[in-house]
């Protein structure tokens, strides 16, 4: 579900286009006053009505009304059902040597499934401003593990997901081996300031949160880059046992800020 948000949305539709086939892809636009963009054609695009003004508010909403389009897209006939932001990307590490269809099509989903989250930043003095002519992972090479991102983002049956997809309610999470989310909505310094300044954000309660995200640009700004296969496997393990004591059903991490900078064999996927 999107809103004015077509510069992520179009490598949205790009990538899981590709991967998935674009008539598998479900957009929809929050908002009758939203104008689906040409490259969606060939995708299920829907225009509803706004989904709440404040945004605990319309997060609630919004997930309660994509759990119940993936229930019913599973009641279908679909195997799997993928809940993604636009700003999210789901891959297989390269040294797997598969694509995501291939993996999600040999891995088996009891009910959800995790990726393990890497948040991108800015790595200011050394990384220009983001462009979309050319790939995100020529651009951006440097990411927080955090466990924001490790979200249950693959469901095989009807479930509930939390705010933001960042838990299945009521049920436990396992992360899948060579998969992760790549999380780019906080990328880009020029592109976040832009966002602090847009009405619509500002009015629905968002500008207190984007601002605690710009946190990660200074984190792989100021932080040295770690060894990404080394730091990310200790991640899988960490995250798998550690839990926040408020959210069985959550990764925890113990405050462990990591970067690590995204190897080579990535570049091209984005």
């Amino acid at each position: 579900m999107v809103r004015n948000d077509d510069f992520f949305l179009r490598k949205w539709v790009e990538y899981y286009g590709r991967e998935l086939g674009k008539e598998n892809l479900y957009i929809f636009y929050d908002g009758l006053d939203q104008e689906p963009a040409p490259f969606c054609e060939g995708t299920n695009t829907e225009v509803h009505g706004k989904i709440g003004e404040q945004v605990v508010a319309a997060e609630k909403g919004r997930l309660a009304f994509l759990s119940d389009k993936a229930a019913s897209l599973l009641s279908r006939g679909y195997d799997l059902v993928i809940g993604a932001d636009a700003d999210e990307f789901i891959i297989v590490d390269p040294i797997m040597g598969k694509n995501l269809r291939q993996y999600l099509s040999e891995v088996e989903v009891d009910c959800c499934l995790s990726a393990l989250g890497l948040d991108f930043g800015q790595k200011i003095g050394e990384e220009e401003d983001i462009t979309d002519s050319r790939p995100f992972l020529r651009q951006r090479r440097y990411a927080q593990i955090g466990t924001r991102y490790t979200k249950p983002s693959i469901l095989s049956k009807p479930c509930v997901w939390g705010s933001g997809f960042h838990r299945v309610k009521g049920k436990n999470f396992h992360i899948g081996k060579g998969l992760y989310l790549f999380h780019f909505g906080y990328f880009d310094m020029k592109r976040l300031e832009e966002r602090f300044a847009d009405k619509d954000r500002l009015r629905q309660g968002w500008g207190r949160h984007m601002k605690k995200r710009a946190r990660t640009i200074r984190y792989v700004t100021e932080l040295p880059a770690l060894d990404f296969d080394r730091w990310t496997r200790f991640a899988r393990i960490c995250q798998t046992f550690c839990r926040p004591p408020y959210a069985w059903n959550k990764p925890a991490m113990l405050e462990l800020r990591i970067v690590v900078r995204i190897p080579e064999r990535f570049a091209d996927i984005i």
